[in-house]
């Protein structure tokens, strides 16, 4: 099925997420089985350069290729969506007037605002009415909810058509409420619970990143109804497999 619709029916989709800018990694993870990779161009150190490299990895092997840019700004999504990329996560999108803006800068007029420009999603300046119609169908946009202002206004978030999924972001949630780090407090689980809620009421899928390579922490968020899993990312994969065999070898 088309991957955006399985998102929007809220059907179980799993990818991971890449901060290691190799395309090697890429076609490494690409054997586990995953639908999508997600480029972190905003806490990894990660450029437009490498991150169009490891677009053109993902979709060699068949995967999506998500890049999480680093602001909701007219720039860096203009970036991610010219190398190509299959859709954009978008952080830090507080209120409905923040999720305008990111379509606004995500599609050509008159749907948006978006700068046109010629690159490898326009086939080197020769499929630009093929992008366009790709674009209005296949792109697929995300929204990042981390902020407490964000759940405040979650249901005029949600409200927005063009969106076609919201990732939870427990880490810089719990940091806006002044305890950054701690969400596991009662405080903090019940920001999430009304993220959950709003999502249900309003028939929306909910997604988040499962950081642990752990498949128990992804099973708990599968059994409590999300459908767009990042689970876990490239540097966990590596490290806790290599790390989990040492202290094998030392016992």
């Amino acid at each position: 099925m088309h991957l955006k619709s399985k998102i929007r029916r809220g059907e179980l989709t799993i990818g991971t997420w890449i901060t290691i800018p190799h395309p090697s990694v890429i076609e490494v993870l690409s054997t586990a089985g995953f639908e999508w990779v997600t480029i972190d161009m905003e806490h990894a150190a990660i450029n437009i350069s490498q991150a169009q490299t490891l677009i053109m990895a993902a979709q060699g092997k068949k995967m999506k290729a998500f890049v999480r840019v680093s602001a909701n700004e007219p720039t860096p999504i203009k970036h991610a969506l010219d190398a190509g990329a299959d859709g954009v996560i978008v952080p830090m999108i507080n209120t409905r007037a923040d999720a305008l803006k990111m379509v606004d800068h995500i599609y050509y007029p008159p749907i948006g605002k978006r700068g046109t420009g010629l690159a490898r999603a326009q086939n080197y300046g020769i499929g630009f009415e093929e992008y366009r119609r790709r674009l209005e169908k296949d792109i697929i946009v995300v929204a990042q909810i981390e902020h407490i202002q964000a759940i405040e206004n979650i249901k005029s978030i949600l409200s927005v058509e063009a969106i076609d999924a919201t990732i939870i972001g427990p880490y810089d949630l719990s940091a806006s409420m002044g305890k950054p780090g701690q969400y596991h407090l009662p405080e903090v689980k019940k920001t999430i619970e009304a993220y959950d809620t709003a999502c249900i009421a309003m028939n929306k899928p909910r997604g988040a990143h499962v950081i642990s390579s752990d498949i128990r922490e992804l099973n708990e968020r599968i059994a409590r109804g999300y459908s767009f899993l990042a689970f876990s990312l490239d540097f966990f994969f590596l490290g806790d497999k290599a790390r989990e065999e040492m202290k094998k070898l030392r016992q």
